[in-house]
């Protein structure tokens, strides 16, 4: 598969009509080429935006391997995990995820699975531990209650962290940083 460059439409797309095919689109990204498989029927204006669909999966799912490929996660949780909890929490999982947009972050009580919103990976780094700390620390309280304050305020630079959040605009309900 070759990349086109990230944020970038992809360069070429192919349409390949088919009689057989009565109803489904799908698509197939190949040497940077999107073969884009549809009925021989469908207009273009009904096909137009299902191929921005199709492209718009594709580049998230770019975005995302790069992101991961760029900073490991697991890693930077398991030091933030010793640093601030003693080593003490089960971290399953914890990856970028393109379609968080709402929250910064969240966690899954049950199987210790964490996602980071996209939008982290270009704040400093920083922000995106204090975020995952938080993350980290609902494992042990699922609330905002004071304990829960009480474990996100060991790290260093949670007002920090809060302060930047807030003065690049996000807004309380887009998250629950201003819980503090």
């Amino acid at each position: 598969m070759t990349d086109n460059p990230p944020g970038q439409p992809i360069a070429e797309i192919k349409i390949i009509r088919s009689l057989k095919r009565k109803k489904t689109v799908s698509a197939r990204l190949n040497n940077g080429v999107l073969a884009v498989y549809a009925p021989s029927g469908i207009p273009d204006k009904e096909l137009q935006p299902i191929i921005a669909r199709f492209e718009e999966r594709l580049l998230k799912k770019k975005l995302k391997r790069e992101m991961d490929r760029k900073q490991d996660l697991k890693e930077i949780a398991e030091k933030l995990n010793k640093k601030y909890f003693g080593g003490h929490l089960k971290i399953t999982s914890i990856e970028y995820s393109t379609n968080q947009n709402s929250r910064f972050g969240c966690c899954n009580l049950k199987t210790g699975g964490i996602l980071i919103s996209h939008r982290l990976a270009s704040m400093p780094d920083w922000v995106r531990d204090y975020v995952i700390v938080h993350e980290l620390a609902h494992l042990i309280v699922p609330n905002h209650g004071k304990s829960f304050h009480d474990l996100t305020a060991k790290y260093q630079w949670k007002e920090r962290a809060i302060g930047y959040l807030m003065a690049k605009g996000y807004q309380e309900e887009e998250t629950d940083i201003n819980d503090a």
